[in-house]
């Protein structure tokens, strides 16, 4: 017998009593205040993941993981943009790498190593599509190398920065991959996109129940709220990015901190929607979510803060330092063997998850 959906009341009225808190931010101050819109800020989040995972259900994939992936991109791209727009002088010349970096970072050894360990400590070992993650995985490090590592050795701009031309024509190529693999995903190949068939002798689950797909009427109501989950979410951000840079700057820490935790805050939604599919024994998804948002992250978002900022005259530094580099080549490494069997078990995750831990002592003790 198939479970049944529903819209709980929480995912209703906690969102829109966010939008209620947020409308007297010019009116509120203090510390008391900004704990209750961080308060909101994850309820609204935890809100956006269950209605995303309704849209999912309904369309089926991988358009439910594409259509999420998209959402975050766009929540990435808006709040980088709305910050770099308002800062002055060269505040801001690195956020967008260090957002980005750091989104790659925590998909590539956080979200996807946690999932590994979740899925390994219930089911030992889990199954995917080797042929869908290998296309993602080979266009990510395409992507990456493009934007975050070739700006440190072009001579017509120093200090890992593109010239405008430079930029402009490096986001088309990025672009074009992003749109060339949502097109694998989509049409021409979306069969590896898919979960394969569990083995017949593997042990049932009451997570194995299918799902019923929700009503027409019932995604429609998730569009619309999913929607405002994520607009108030990008907007309550933004509203505490000022806490959030006091305290770095009050614990004494690096700048890049601040784009490590704006990466946090918006894949927390995703993140959280690629554990529980990998806990419910659906990596695929897992996965299609991870590498689609890292992909969305940096091949779709990047693109559109570039143009902006070559209409708005911003300069945007895009390239990482040697540490970084090592870090992130050793992190695709790590990924690329770990996931080249079809299969996955807990020593996988654990290795990722000692990178991740790595990759943030690192950041704080540089």
């Amino acid at each position: 017998m198939k479970n049944k959906i529903y819209l709980l009341g929480w995912t209703i009225i906690l969102p829109v009593m966010a939008w209620v808190v947020y409308l007297f931010h010019n009116v509120f101050t203090g510390h008391f205040y900004s704990l209750v819109l961080v308060f909101f800020l994850i309820s609204s989040v935890l809100a956006a993941v269950y209605h995303s995972e309704i849209i999912a259900y309904r369309v089926g994939e991988p358009y439910g993981t594409l259509l999420l992936a998209f959402a975050i991109t766009v929540i990435e791209a808006a709040l980088i943009i709305s910050i770099m727009l308002s800062s002055k002088g060269l505040e801001s010349i690195s956020l967008a790498r260090d957002t980005v970096f750091a989104a790659v970072m925590i998909i590539l050894t956080g979200i996807i190593g946690v999932c590994i360990i979740v899925g390994s400590l219930k089911y030992r070992e889990q199954v995917f599509t080797l042929q869908g993650v290998s296309t993602a995985l080979i266009t990510l490090t395409s992507i990456v190398v493009f934007i975050l590592i070739l700006p440190n050795y072009t001579i017509s701009h120093t200090g890992g920065e593109y010239t405008p031309y430079q930029l402009i024509f490096i986001s088309l190529i990025c672009l074009a991959l992003y749109i060339g693999f949502t097109m694998i995903q989509t049409v021409r190949h979306r069969a590896y996109f898919i979960a394969p068939i569990p083995n017949k002798n593997s042990d049932f689950s009451e997570d194995d129940v299918p799902l019923e797909k929700p009503s027409r009427k019932v995604m429609y109501f998730s569009i619309i709220l999913l929607l405002l989950c994520l607009g108030i979410v990008v907007l309550l951000a933004k509203n505490l990015s000022k806490d959030v840079d006091t305290l770095v700057i009050g614990l004494g820490a690096p700048k890049s901190l601040v784009g490590i935790i704006i990466a946090g805050i918006v894949l927390l939604p995703e993140g959280l929607a690629a554990i529980r599919a990998a806990y419910n024994n659906r990596l695929q998804t897992s996965l299609n979510l991870a590498l689609g948002s890292a992909l969305a992250s940096i091949g779709l978002s990047i693109p559109f803060i570039a143009f902006v900022s070559v209409i708005a005259d911003m300069r945007m530094m895009l390239g990482i330092s040697i540490k970084s580099i090592l870090l992130l080549g050793l992190s695709l490494f790590i990924i690329t063997v770990s996931l080249a069997t079809g299969r996955t078990n807990i020593m996988q995750g654990l290795v990722l998850i000692a990178i991740f831990i790595l990759y943030l002592f690192t950041t704080l003790e540089p």
